[in-house]
């Protein structure tokens, strides 16, 4: 009796010495362990809920992986997704950026070889609450906007450094993609003013960079159609039409078609036309037919993969992966037994379908302004948000600040070959196209998308020929 007593103690020691109240200044309780099907890895993860309203019940869901090499010297990277209401753990984290991909089979994990962790720490939210394990219970709350996300999103991290306070003197980058580009310059300006008024704890934020961000939508809108007419999807006559009959300045979320009668004949014609087996959001991809994967899940095979090099199907053997009880239980997630499955983009989140009307390009100049760079980069085969209008945007933004050109647009080379375009205004605003990528450029074009984060996060230029770099 008294042997098996101690023998408990000293078990319960070692699993002290291992864990403890904390790993390493790191929160214990959060650490995941290993996700099931997950391949060996070096480095840490660590996932759970920061309470952002305690009174109100409402917390945001986390995931965060170590850097692969030296992670004390390395920054912190926020990632958030769009939408808005999707989420950046199943986007971000386990589609394009983290370090591993659901398996055919939904069942397992298979390692990303171009993990932005390669050159950060990672940080994914789920944001804001009602998006895949992010909650409230307070029914009100899942009434959101832009000014309320970025509100919590700021209590978020300002709680987050406390569980994980060795980052709160770490450089810090804000990045995301999609209708991120109105996540991330709002949560970066709520962070400069939380930094102008702070006695005591002030963000280290270096860099913002944001991937076919949604940056002003009567510019953005158009350029989807111009996009299409460019790439041969709808006729020279729908296309000037379209570019001669729609004005686009008064074109708002809530009403989208405050526009002339021809000019909507034609945008409905141009959709017609484009049809439902094209990927807007990358054009040059196959589709996937969920009816066949989803069967095929079900019978735990593997899923069809109907493009060579890029599995179509990775969003169906996600869900799948991400609603399996013990995947849940090794992220610590889903903590209330949220009466609806884990899904990528929220069906219970009422956003605000105004808020994607505001100009973001204050807000960006406002960042440049204090001195922090900003990267806009764009995969150029996304006819959602095209580069034809981020570019455009980036220029006039650049020309308000009164920047000159620094470095001229051209190729900017990875491995020898063209990763896509580049320029430079004033040393602190940069625009980038990744050639061959789609909307979600780390998905689409993984190597070249690791390079110009690489670059980024490192303060360095992308290289304008076709020298090998250190990047390749």
């Amino acid at each position: 009796m008294g042997r098996c007593y101690f023998g408990g103690i000293f078990v319960a020691f070692l699993v002290w010495l291992v864990f403890g109240a904390s790993v390493n200044g790191f929160p214990a309780e959060d650490l995941v362990v290993r996700l099931p099907g997950q391949p060996k890895v070096s480095f840490r993860q660590f996932a759970g809920y920061i309470d952002v309203d305690v009174k109100s019940g409402r917390s945001l869901f986390y995931y965060f992986v170590e850097a692969q090499n030296e992670p004390d010297r390395k920054p912190l990277t926020l990632w958030l997704n769009g939408g808005p209401g999707c989420s950046s753990v199943g986007g971000g984290a386990f589609t394009e950026l983290g370090p591993f991909f659901p398996k055919g089979d939904g069942h397992g994990l298979r390692i990303n070889s171009k993990s932005w962790n390669k050159a950060s720490n990672l940080l994914f939210v789920e944001s804001p609450v009602g998006v895949g394990w992010s909650y409230s219970n307070t029914t009100a709350d899942y009434i959101r906007g832009d000014e309320s996300t970025a509100n919590d999103m700021h209590l978020f991290m300002l709680k987050w450094y406390e569980k994980f306070p060795a980052f709160k003197t770490r450089d810090l980058f804000l990045t995301g993609e999609s209708y991120a580009g109105h996540y991330i310059p709002q949560l970066a300006s709520v962070l400069l003013d939380h930094n102008k008024y702070s006695t005591t704890f002030k963000f280290h934020i270096k860099g913002v960079a944001i991937g076919n961000p949604l940056l002003r939508l009567d510019r953005d809108v158009p350029a989807t159609y111009e996009f299409f007419w460019s790439h041969g999807m709808i006729s020279d006559e729908i296309g000037l039409t379209i570019m001669n009959e729609c004005d686009f300045d008064d074109y708002t979320f809530r009403s989208p078609h405050n526009v002339s009668k021809s000019c909507n004949d034609a945008i409905n014609e141009a959709n017609l036309i484009v049809g439902d087996y094209i990927n807007n959001y990358d054009v040059i991809l196959d589709v996937c037919y969920p009816s066949i994967v989803e069967q095929e899940l079900r019978l735990r095979k593997l899923a069809t993969k109907i493009s060579v090099g890029v599995d179509v199907c990775m969003s169906y053997e996600r869900r799948f992966y991400f609603n399996l009880p013990e995947v849940q239980k090794a992220l610590h997630a889903n903590r209330t037994s949220l009466p609806y499955g884990w899904s990528m983009c929220s069906g219970v989140l009422n956003y605000s379908d105004t808020d994607g009307n505001i100009n973001i390009l204050p807000l960006l100049k406002k960042i440049i302004q204090s001195n922090i760079p900003v990267w806009v980069f764009s995969g150029d085969q996304d006819s959602v948000v095209p580069l034809l209008g981020s570019r455009t945007l980036v220029r006039e933004l650049a020309h308000d600040l009164k920047f000159k050109v620094t470095v001229p647009y051209g190729a900017w080379f990875h491995r020898g070959q063209v990763g896509g375009w580049q320029t430079e205004y004033g040393n602190l605003l940069t625009f980038a196209t990744v050639r061959g990528a789609a909307h979600m450029v780390p998905y689409a074009q993984p190597a070249r998308a690791l390079h110009l984060f690489s670059s980024f996060v490192r303060g360095r230029r992308l290289p304008n020929d076709t020298r090998p770099s250190i990047d390749d």
